[in-house]
């Protein structure tokens, strides 16, 4: 049964390694030293003086101070304690108390870091297998016709899964979203789930009802519409969250867009800080009015709107189901959330039998 494989929080299988995860905007890095934690390992990111991005365990191995609490030098960062300097690669290239003698265990592990989409990319795994080309792809983001949200970044007092289960459940925003992504047909109309190579698809068609509120203001028609709610999660913890609003009649799974269709994804990065904490990061892209500024700003404060009541809602799961004292149940929309969390389990088992064997 899916209902009993739900993977635990906590233990060392919680989190896909071989994975790549958003650090944070690539704005957001600079020449200084960030401290940052990711799957519960603590790292230092900053940019070299080309611009390329590093990042290295936030750990000297003499005494474990934070190398993020030392200085810049050059390309390399130097311990605040005693003035052992590590490079890009997390390679010790000074040892000033040691007479010239770098000791040989001065290492600091450094972790592959990639710009793309606006993201800075970070490999958890092992480096040997840390390939660019699969970083997630986000289709038409250079296409001209095509706009999108400055997007945002928000921390979640809860488990990564919690938040995966969210973008998993098209119903709950008939309770939770009421005044903009609810809408009739939300609330009762069946759902389809589907397996794919990266992933699980929950997504359903909506005939012949009004816009929800959030879109009633963005589709490009007056009057009712055919809705697609397509909610996407990719491994490790992806979320890729398409709205079709389309004219009555010309909807439907094997239906092309037609010229009027509008189309917003929603795309959701999860980054798991640790067993308790999770990074969300999120744009969104669309394909009409690529320069208007105004729709893009309207679109973003109403998506942090309804981002902030998941968060409201996911800490209190958080803490119910981390403290409960009775049993919970499972409901049939939890079915595609169940079917990731299994497919996800068996993925961390499988790198975990390839870690042990490789030892």
């Amino acid at each position: 049964m899916l209902s009993e494989v739900v993977p635990e929080q906590g233990g060392t299988g919680m989190y896909l390694k071989n994975a790549w995860y958003v650090a944070g905007w690539s704005k957001d890095f600079d020449r200084s030293l960030m401290a940052e934690t990711f799957l519960g390992e603590e790292i230092v990111i900053y940019r070299r003086e080309d611009g390329a991005p590093v990042a290295l365990e936030d750990a000297c191995p003499h005494r474990k101070l934070p190398l993020s609490k030392g200085n810049l030098k050059g390309d390399s960062v130097e311990c605040g304690y005693h003035g052992l300097t590590f490079d890009c690669t997390g390679t010790c290239v000074a040892a000033p108390t040691q007479q010239g003698k770098v000791p040989g265990r001065a290492v600091v592990r450094a972790y592959p870091v990639v710009d793309r989409y606006r993201l800075l990319w970070i490999w958890m795994g092992d480096p040997a297998l840390a390939d660019p080309d699969k970083i997630f792809r986000i289709e038409n983001f250079d296409n001209p016709e095509w706009g999108y949200t400055d997007g945002g970044v928000l921390d979640i007092e809860c488990n990564y899964l919690w938040i995966v289960d969210n973008l998993l459940d098209p119903s709950h925003v008939a309770w939770v979203h009421v005044t903009s992504f609810a809408g009739a047909g939300t609330e009762d109309q069946p759902l389809d789930v589907a397996r794919t190579d990266r992933g699980v698809i929950v997504s359903r068609w909506i005939y012949d009802r009004p816009p929800s509120p959030y879109y009633a203001g963005l589709v490009r028609f007056e009057g009712s519409c055919d809705r697609l709610q397509h909610y996407e999660m990719c491994y490790p913890a992806i979320g890729l969250n398409k709205s079709v609003y389309t004219p009555v009649g010309t909807g439907g799974p094997d239906a092309a867009p037609v010229d009027k269709t509008f189309i917003n994804i929603s795309y959701n990065f999860m980054t798991p800080i640790d067993e308790d904490r999770s990074r969300y990061f999120w744009f969104q892209h669309r394909n009409s009015d690529p320069q208007d500024k105004a729709i893009s700003e309207k679109m973003n404060a109403g998506a942090r709107m309804a981002f902030e009541e998941d968060r409201a809602v996911l800490v209190a799961v958080h803490e119910g189901m981390k403290h409960k004292k009775t049993p919970n149940i499972d409901l049939g929309l939890d079915a595609g959330a169940k079917l990731f969390r299994l497919q996800l389990q068996r993925l961390m088992d499988q790198e975990a039998t390839a870690a042990a064997a490789a030892q």
